[in-house]
């Protein structure tokens, strides 16, 4: 069964950085596989932040984190990660791993993801 896994969230303040963890299991070694990051804040609708893929490692971000968030991957690992810098208050939300297996493309659509994960929270204070 696959599963995603996420965690290092925190309370941080305005300015820091932070970095996220993903765990995927269950995925079949050595099929490619697309893993993105996603964030909902309350009130809002959620909110595409950056992806990156197993066969080639190419990547895509949101405008909204472009320059300040760089997403990652350990293939040994099974694990992708979202290191964030500069953090504002308004990146205070909960942030969610998807993925999908077998077909990869660089996409932030959440239709395209079949896999998520539980959430970690993240809160930035002022």
């Amino acid at each position: 069964e696959v599963q995603l896994v996420e965690s290092g969230g925190a309370l941080v303040q305005a300015g820091e950085s932070l970095r996220l963890s993903c765990a995927a299991s269950g995925f079949t070694d050595g099929v490619p596989y697309a893993i993105a990051w996603f964030r909902q804040a309350p009130g809002k609708e959620r909110e595409g932040l950056s992806c990156i893929g197993t066969n080639d490692g190419s990547t895509h971000y949101a405008d909204s984190v472009k320059g300040r968030f760089t997403i990652s991957i350990n293939n040994a690992k099974n694990m992708v990660y979202l290191q964030m810098n500069s953090l504002k208050p308004e990146d205070a939300a909960v942030y969610y791993c998807a993925g999908r297996m077998g077909i990869v493309v660089t996409t932030l659509a959440p239709s395209f993801y079949d896999y998520w994960g539980q959430g970690t929270q993240v809160t930035v204070s002022s």
